[in-house]
């Protein structure tokens, strides 16, 4: 296997010039031999079909107005205090239990606009981690009458594509509007108890397929729905399935409803698209070299098979647990073979994928939050969206690719990519992202990804365990509490 493969630590300029090989290389999962397509799917995956914080100062918002005749630099566009959008005292006493003291940079611009009346749809782009989810959730909690008679009449609708990033949502919206007398939040996600009680609260939070049948039944009455939020939009427009369900549900929405799309990442594909759904938006964007973020340290490193991306990965344990890690791998199958694996040589380790109940998926991310559980192995299911500001390394055990099943050649995808790093370096800490390659096919979409963001992925010696050990406790151990 070794031979039809560059020899493990050979530079990138070399590994990129490597010879096509005649053979497939090394088979990437050994679950796919099990013939199942629920066996061997590639669990969270975008589609082919188009589918954390950074330093606050290192980019710039380019804001693309609706009104094509105003100027987008004009100060009404923009704020510098929380205080100037004339909030309610229970609003700002939220933002200041969650601590936060002046907009962040994508809050700056998008707040004027988002809170304008009349209400107007919006686009937004920012990097994981920059203050998007409490950006559309202020302006969700400005928006409701927690009137006597209206606490129990939803007025708006967040959607996510996963239960754990609507429960993340829930619980941002729980503390900013913790002041906010008779506000009362529905949690609509799959493998809950309450399919068949009524909705009956003034916001809602959910995911498409369960939203949707809630609205099929009859029991979520959507005529005074305001705002619909669509967080990691891009995803959520992108995949099949859930595309067809948000344009269902928008349809039984009222059409004075503000449409709301947030993500860290829009292809040009779903750009197009995300206008027809929200048309007339204004725009927020970054470019592509802006959207990695500048605190977290990339590496790769040289595998020569499967197997010694397990050995690789065994030796990593100590420097996973110093602070928290989240391991990603391509199918479900791959999770649960490397958790079994990891736990009967006595590393302590749990998994999260979407074949796991709803419960049991709660319990594992309760944990991981709490730090009883440091090292995660998962899925693209938790690629997106998830916070948790104790991460200080995420591994790519499988590079991230579109899912192609008629495709002559494994494509990457830069945006699952930049997703899954934007785990770690949260809220403008250190983090270190390191990806594992073990064969060409793996190096042309890791240099594939690099292209795409114009940024630096350094190559650590895997054969110089010293070397690897010093490079990354360089980075996060000062950030480890």
């Amino acid at each position: 296997m070794a031979s039809e493969n560059p020899p493990a630590g050979t530079p990138l300029a070399e590994r990129a010039s490597f010879a096509d090989s005649k053979g497939k290389g090394v088979d990437m999962s050994e679950d796919q031999t099990s013939g199942g397509v629920e066996d061997a799917q590639t669990d969270g995956a975008a589609y082919r079909t188009g589918a954390s914080m950074l330093r606050d100062s290192e980019y710039t918002v380019n804001v693309q107005l609706s009104d094509l005749q105003a100027d987008p630099n004009n100060p009404l566009y923009s704020i510098k205090s929380f205080e100037e959008l004339g909030l309610d005292e229970a609003v700002l006493r939220g933002l200041r239990e969650m601590r936060f003291s002046r907009p962040s940079k994508i809050q700056e611009r998008a707040l004027p606009l988002l809170m304008a009346n009349p209400p107007q749809n919006m686009i937004g782009q920012s990097q994981s981690g920059t203050g998007k989810t409490a950006a559309f959730v202020l302006n969700v909690l400005s928006r409701l009458d927690v009137s006597p008679g209206m606490i129990n009449v939803p007025q708006a609708l967040i959607l996510a594509p996963s239960r754990e990033l609507a429960r993340q949502i829930v619980g941002v919206i729980q503390v900013m509007g913790s002041f906010i007398e008779g506000l009362k939040i529905a949690t609509l996600v799959p493998m809950e108890s309450n399919r068949n009680q009524p909705v009956e609260a003034s916001l809602v939070v959910g995911t498409p397929g369960t939203v949707q049948d809630f609205i099929r039944k009859r029991l979520f009455n959507t005529q005074h729905v305001k705002v619909l939020v669509l967080d990691e939009a891009d995803n959520m427009l992108d995949q099949q399935g859930l595309g067809d369900q948000c344009i269902r549900m928008k349809s039984s929405l009222p059409k004075t409803t503000q449409i709301v799309l947030f993500s860290a990442t829009f292809p040009d594909s779903v750009v197009r698209y995300a206008h027809k759904f929200a048309p007339n938006a204004n725009q927020l964007t970054l470019k592509h070299e802006e959207l990695t973020v500048e605190g977290i340290k990339q590496l790769y490193l040289d595998c020569d098979s499967t197997e010694h991306k397990y050995e690789i990965l065994v030796k990593f344990y100590g420097l996973l647990t110093i602070g928290s890690s989240i391991i990603f791998v391509k199918t479900r199958a791959s999770a649960a073979e490397i958790e079994r694996r990891m736990i009967d040589e006595g590393h302590t380790v749990v998994s999260l994928t979407g074949g796991v109940d709803g419960q049991k998926r709660d319990e594992v991310i309760d944990s991981f939050r709490k730090g009883t559980a440091k090292v995660l192995i998962t899925t693209n299911v938790l690629a997106r969206g998830i916070d948790v500001q104790t991460v200080s390394m995420v591994i790519n055990y499988d590079i991230p690719e579109l899912h192609a099943p008629d495709a002559g050649e494994r494509v990457a995808d830069p945006q699952t990519y930049l997703h899954r790093i934007g785990r770690t370096g949260r809220f403008g800490r250190v983090g270190v992202a390191v990806s594992f390659v073990s064969n060409k096919e793996e190096w042309t979409m890791l240099m594939d990804i690099q292209k795409y963001f114009g940024t630096d992925i350094m190559r650590v010696d895997s054969r110089d365990w010293d070397e690897v050990e010093d490079v990354v406790k360089k980075v996060i151990k000062p950030s480890a509490k």
